[in-house]
């Protein structure tokens, strides 16, 4: 697989266009009918290019970062699908993955992690799905986790919550997001390890109350959704560890720098309800959920629209 992505990045001083390209070889060794080893090698290039918003960016030079990489992964597999984004059964998963930047010393990440969910038939087509999922990082370098959101989201951008400080202390090389955790903005929590509950209840309500198959795409895909999602996101040792970057408020006034101490909960829990369906092709996903952190209830529930199927 050969993958190219552009996109654009700031720092202090510059505004940057990042350009990857990315080649990668996966190979699927089965052991059984239900459990398999997959193996992933790849090689990664990030082009950075300072705009010439100024003299001073026009003569920077370009910057080109070589990353080699490796992922193993165990998976169990005995789901059987009975619909669209509707299945009965479990699955897991365990990996890990290592992430080297040739030619640099001290850019050594690996990451561990896992990811279990359990589908039961409730009632007809309805059915109880649950996952619990986590990761953590070792090395110089880190990947940062930002909590909060769906995966898809239409509006990713406009759902990122600035207030919650990012630890800039730390070496982190790559981000990826943590999700569901609906009912909040991405980065309610960040660090270099996460952990993660989701559990719905989805009711294909067309097909459940409809005595004979449905030929509309619409109402045998329509599904209405109750939802819970719990987690967390921490650097340090642990989510209530002082070094938690959760922890603490550094505040710069001229010459002074500030750190200042505090106790915030580090898990956080959001509930609501959704339609999900698919439209002309896409499997779309409206969902409103209420965030609870720091025994604080969200007023007003927080809409989410994305595309894809849910987990």
């Amino acid at each position: 697989m050969v993958y190219r992505q552009s996109r654009q990045d700031f720092t202090q001083f510059s505004l940057l266009k990042i350009t990857t390209h990315e080649a990668k070889y996966i190979n699927k060794y089965p052991l059984n009918d239900l459990t398999a080893v997959r193996a992933t090698v790849s090689l990664r290039n990030d082009r950075l290019v300072a705009l010439s918003t100024d003299y001073f960016n026009l003569a920077e030079k370009n910057q080109d970062k070589y990353w080699g990489s490796g992922k193993v992964e165990y998976v169990y597999d005995n789901t059987i699908a009975t619909g669209l984004n509707l299945k009965n059964g479990f699955r897991y998963k365990f990996f890990a993955e290592v992430f080297d930047q040739i030619s640099e010393k001290k850019n050594l990440l690996i990451v561990f992690g896992f990811d279990a969910r359990h589908y039961l038939k409730v009632y007809k087509q309805m059915i109880w799905a649950n996952r619990v999922a986590g990761s953590t990082g070792a090395g110089d370098a880190k990947l940062i986790y930002y909590l909060g959101g769906v995966d898809n989201a239409i509006t990713p951008v406009v759902n990122f919550d600035n207030t919650i400080r990012i630890d800039n202390t730390k070496n982190y090389v790559f981000q990826t997001l943590a999700t569901n955790m609906r009912g909040f903005k991405q980065n309610i929590r960040n660090g270099s390890s996460f952990t993660l509950w989701n559990s719905e209840l989805r009711i294909p309500i067309f097909q459940v109350l409809s005595g004979r198959p449905l030929r509309s795409d619409f109402f045998r895909s329509f599904q209405l959704i109750a939802f819970i999602d719990v987690g967390t996101a921490w650097s340090g040792t642990s989510p209530w560890s002082p070094d938690n970057n959760l922890n603490l408020d550094i505040i710069q006034t001229g010459p002074l720098t500030i750190t200042v101490k505090k106790n915030t909960d580090p898990i956080v829990a959001g509930f609501g309800w959704g339609m999900h369906a698919r439209v002309l092709g896409y499997f779309m996903r409206a969902d409103w959920g209420y965030g609870y952190a720091d025994n604080v209830l969200a007023k007003k529930p927080l809409f989410n629209f994305s595309l894809g199927l849910d987990f």
